[in-house]
């Protein structure tokens, strides 16, 4: 069985389920994408570690992480190898010393922990054949101009918040706060400002 790699691209709000989020994984080599519905609190682990935020308190992935090195356990892998019923089934392969052992795992915590252990994402062709979304290149380019802050990773940013009229120094101390705080939504919309000005200058 051949496997594909996966890319994590980003997060959104799901348009199907409230409070909910699509976790979005592309094709290594390709154009298919996959769009997996997942919880609020997975999806904040994600984005946590995709924003680079560092919490003042291990959340549960991270006690995972710093429980697993603490007994030499690494997870090497992370395989989704089955899609029954619109729910997708994913397996941890770890390695302790020379023996291999897999874990069942819901997709979105394994995926939490694959960006913590920063080891590679898998799938196979059926599942691509079966959830994947082929998206037209061209098409791709123009929404994500459009929209790129909207769809890629971590929550929308509230209508109500305008960080813009603040400076850079206290945005920073604005997020730091935020992250004392362990807010982490508003630590990801001030971490967006943030990045949006490094950009521009």
């Amino acid at each position: 069985m051949r496997k594909i790699k996966l890319n994590i691209l980003g997060l959104s709000y799901s348009q199907t389920q409230s409070g909910a989020y699509a976790l979005v994984l592309s094709e290594d080599d390709g154009n298919r994408r996959i769009p997996i519905i997942i919880g609020a609190v997975e999806a904040q682990a994600i984005a946590i570690q995709l924003e680079g935020l560092k919490p003042p308190r291990p959340l549960t992935h991270d006690l995972f992480l710093n429980t697993a090195l603490a007994f030499n356990i690494n997870v090497v892998e992370v395989f989704i190898h089955k899609l029954e019923e619109g729910i997708f089934y994913a397996e941890l392969v770890c390695e302790q010393d020379s023996n291999q052992i897999t874990v069942d795992s819901r997709t979105s915590d394994a995926v939490a922990l694959a960006l913590r252990f920063e080891c590679p994402i898998y799938t196979t062709e059926e599942i691509l054949d079966k959830a994947g979304i082929i998206l037209d290149f061209e098409e791709e380019e123009n929404e994500d101009e459009e929209s790129s802050d909207k769809e890629m990773v971590g929550p929308e940013e509230d209508e109500d918040s305008d960080y813009s009229v603040y400076s850079t120094e206290e945005l920073n101390t604005m997020l730091d706060k935020a992250v004392s705080e362990e807010d982490y939504e508003k630590a990801s919309e001030i971490r967006d400002e943030i990045q949006k000005r490094t950009k521009n200058k």
